[in-house]
């Protein structure tokens, strides 16, 4: 056999290996598993008329179908995109319709709200669950039953399109360029990551997937894995001392984490911290937010040198990368550029010198991306006379040495234990109560969870602000966003800082409430 290129080669090569382990019940699905359960959804989906460029959608948990589903898509030239789980119904049906999904894949332990979407998912006639049914769903394994284990006669690679938004409108698709290929030819598995491949994947490989599969890095960073004929660990949620653990008994080699679970795990007793054995660790990645100076030196001091950040968005126009040796002598800093070149500029696209703060740009003429149906928003993410210079909307500065500093974010959009959540969607939901006149919702800091969603209310003439009207509020918003999204706090202000203009000034509540005097 030739050298393997995907794992589609590792189920000949490996065939008992697994492909997956469950964290919590020990259960595996090894290469020949995946490799018959892919070809079957792969087949099934052909059969419904699905070519190279449709979409499919994932509504799950952490479940381990997670990965037939996504081989499938890769291995039939389709488009998948994965939903996030804690999305409200009309969340999740928006991305569902947008995306032109033709079959949509949840799961029995999803029940509640896949039945909120049965109705609101028409051009998705196609409704399957795994690990049992309701009303307007299929099963799932009924419908691949009868189709082969064989692989098409044509794998064309495909891909995923994951979503990501700003604070102004609703969540938009990620459209990013790939080779159009076979999967198992060689450049498919050279489009895989360029940090796959830096922090040094293969075979051997045995990776602890700590987060949600639906968020981009995750996703991908396990799929990854696959490719090299790696293992993956699935947590099903994050527990810190469950995930030290499981970096002993399965002998983990690589992870990634965000800041916020760090903390965590710093936070464990000392017996609980040093009882396992963590020799067989020797990468441990992290980046969605950035991390506390002293909450990264204490991890680097607990695990050693093996501590590695990158900096990048879904979009993927651009990396930065820094090992734990760089950052000590460079703390707090993201790294220097791997992937793109770096470029500072002003509000009007002028690139400033070194130590200056402005926009951060990536020149990259070898990965484009789009936004969904959304060619406003795409032009917005380039620079004004260089389209092949593109932006996420981070603020930072380059040293001298070319190390990269984050100092703001991207339209105050709020970074929760690694999570970004948009404040505009709880606005909109907040001023439709009849006590509210104007709302605005911002980050506040928070020591565990790096910052945590604060609304602040203009009343409207003649309610009168109390601690019951914030909980009606909150109460209020329950069913209208995300659990994850809703504020932790209500703060109540005579009159909303806006300009002329009408646009709300969150600087100054930022100033208010995140440094006060």
């Amino acid at each position: 056999m030739r050298n393997p290129t995907y794992f589609g080669d590792y189920a000949a090569l490996t065939p008992d290996k697994p492909a997956v382990v469950h964290g919590v019940t020990g259960a595996t699905l090894t290469y020949r598993e995946l490799d018959e359960r892919s070809n079957r959804f792969a087949q099934y989906l052909y059969a419904l008329g699905l070519r190279r460029g449709d979409h499919i959608a994932v509504l799950l948990e952490n479940n381990m179908r997670y990965f037939e589903l996504c081989w499938a898509a890769l291995r039939s030239g389709l488009v998948l995109t994965a939903v996030n789980r804690f999305l409200t119904a009309g969340e999740a049906a928006y991305i569902v319709e947008d995306c032109g999904a033709r079959v949509v894949v949840s799961s029995y332990a999803m029940q509640e709200l896949a039945a909120e979407l049965t109705e609101r998912i028409p051009t998705c006639p196609v409704r399957l669950m795994v690990d049992g049914t309701i009303a307007g769903w299929s099963r799932y394994e009924e419908a691949i039953a009868r189709f082969p284990t064989e692989r098409l006669a044509e794998e064309w690679l495909g891909a995923f399109m994951l979503y990501t938004s700003g604070t102004t409108g609703r969540p938009k698709g990620v459209v990013r360029s790939h080779p159009d290929c076979k999967i198992n030819e060689e450049i498919a598995l050279l489009t895989r990551s360029v940090m796959i491949r830096h922090y040094g994947f293969t075979p051997e490989s045995i990776y602890l997937s700590t987060a949600p599969l639906y968020h981009a890095a995750p996703l991908n960073y396990a799929i990854s894995t696959q490719f090299y004929g790696g293992t993956v660990v699935l947590m099903q949620k994050f527990d810190a001392f469950d995930a030290l653990s499981l970096i002993e008994r399965y002998r983990v080699t690589h992870s990634q984490w965000v800041p916020t679970m760090f903390i965590r795990m710093l936070k464990l007793q000392p017996q609980e911290r040093h009882r396992f054995d963590l020799s067989s660790h020797k990468v441990a990645i992290h980046a969605a937010a950035p991390c506390p100076v002293e909450v990264k030196r204490q991890m680097i001091e607990w695990w050693g040198p093996i501590v590695q950040e990158y900096y990048g968005g879904s979009e993927g126009n651009g990396l930065t990368a820094i090992d734990s040796q760089e950052w000590l002598t460079h703390p707090g800093s993201v790294g220097r550029e791997k992937m793109g070149v770096l470029h500072i500029c002003d509000d009007n696209g002028v690139e400033l010198p070194v130590g200056e703060q402005g926009l951060i740009y990536f020149e990259n003429d070898h990965a484009a991306f789009q936004y969904h149906q959304d060619a406003e928003k795409t032009r917005a993410a380039q620079h004004p006379y260089r389209p092949t210079w593109t932006t996420i909307g981070d603020i930072g500065y380059v040293n001298a040495e070319g190390y990269l500093y984050l100092t703001d974010r991207k339209s105050f959009m709020i970074i929760s234990g690694g999570v970004n959540i948009y404040p505009q969607a709880i606005e909109d939901a907040l001023v439709m109560h009849p006590g509210v006149g104007d709302a605005a919702v911002i980050g506040v800091p928070n020591a565990e969870m790096g910052e945590e969603v604060k609304a602040i209310i203009e009343l409207a003439p003649g309610v009168t602000p109390s601690s019951a009207l914030a909980e009606e509020l909150l109460a209020f918003l329950r069913d209208k966003v995300a659990r994850y999204m809703l504020p932790r706090s209500v703060d109540f202000i005579d009159v909303m800082p806006r300009l002329a203009t009408g646009k709300l000034y969150k600087q100054a509540l930022r100033e208010r409430y995140c440094n006060p005097q």
